[in-house]
């Protein structure tokens, strides 16, 4: 029975991971994160591809992979048609919410928030184009939210003075905020609670939950069986040092395993 492979360059895709799991509690999946490179935004596009590429085809030869999901923004811009020509199995990569954004605005006053890679890519622009023509939206890139949501699954203290000023151009503004990568749905709580329950704060984790749902009933590879699903975690880098993350990655249902020689 073939697993999920979810791929990021940290654990912002452990976000994604919380809802494959919610909707397929039975499903094995591989978490995989590529920390020796992170942040992916300040890699060169060719290196990032070329990289991203080699990792996930090595995967897919050493275990039994069923679906992929680039759980990366800033990756899936760039990697998906080159993934796609590479391995035969099927690729969900992750977009900005821009339509289910557009759909809920009653105002056609939306935000993107994302990395600065994202923000500048033109199929971010194409997204606009296509589902959002008729709103006004407001744009703002943050890596410094990308560390942030790190640190915060590693125990570390959010700094609620940045993350009112990384959010104060949408406060009051917006009526629904994409938020476009995915470590920003780690803090989604403490996002709601600065722009309050007027604005609705939207990720792409359940509809790609949904999409890796029904492409394992296409496939017949969806788990059925009552028993504990196999998942675990690898990563290019040690963590095992790291306690506050190996202590979380736990009680998320996920086991580390020592880094591995494709990577």
């Amino acid at each position: 029975m073939g697993s999920v492979l979810i791929f990021d360059s940290g654990v912002g895709g452990l976000s994604v991971y919380l809802e494959i799991s919610t909707i397929l509690p039975q499903q094995p999946v591989i978490y995989a994160f590529d920390n020796a490179a992170f942040p992916y935004g300040e890699l060169d596009d060719e290196v990032l591809v070329e990289r991203v590429c080699n990792m996930i085809c090595a995967i897919c030869k050493e275990y039994d992979v069923a679906v992929v999901v680039i759980a990366c923004n800033t990756a899936s811009t760039l990697v998906l048609p080159v993934l796609r020509e590479l391995i035969s199995v099927p690729v969900v990569g992750v977009v900005p919410a821009i339509k289910s954004a557009a759909r809920l605005s009653k105002t056609k006053k939306i935000g993107l928030l994302a990395t600065p890679a994202t923000i500048k890519r033109e199929y971010t622009r194409q997204l606009i184009g296509d589902f959002a023509s008729d709103c006004d939206v407001k744009m703002r890139s943050s890596t410094a939210l990308v560390e942030m949501g790190e640190a915060k699954l590693r125990g570390r203290p959010i700094n609620k003075e940045l993350l009112n000023e990384i959010l104060r151009p949408f406060k009051d503004e917006v009526d629904s905020l994409v938020l476009g990568c995915t470590h920003f749905p780690l803090l989604k709580s403490e996002i709601v609670e600065i722009l309050g329950e007027g604005c609705a704060v939207i990720d792409s984790g359940k509809a790609i939950a949904n999409r890796v749902d029904s492409l394992l009933l296409e496939s017949s590879q969806k788990k059925e069986q009552a028993h504990l699903p196999q998942h675990y975690v690898l990563s290019s880098a040690p963590v095992h040092e790291e306690e506050a993350l190996n202590k979380e990655l736990i009680q998320l249902g996920l086991s580390l395993i020592q880094r591995t020689p494709f990577f």
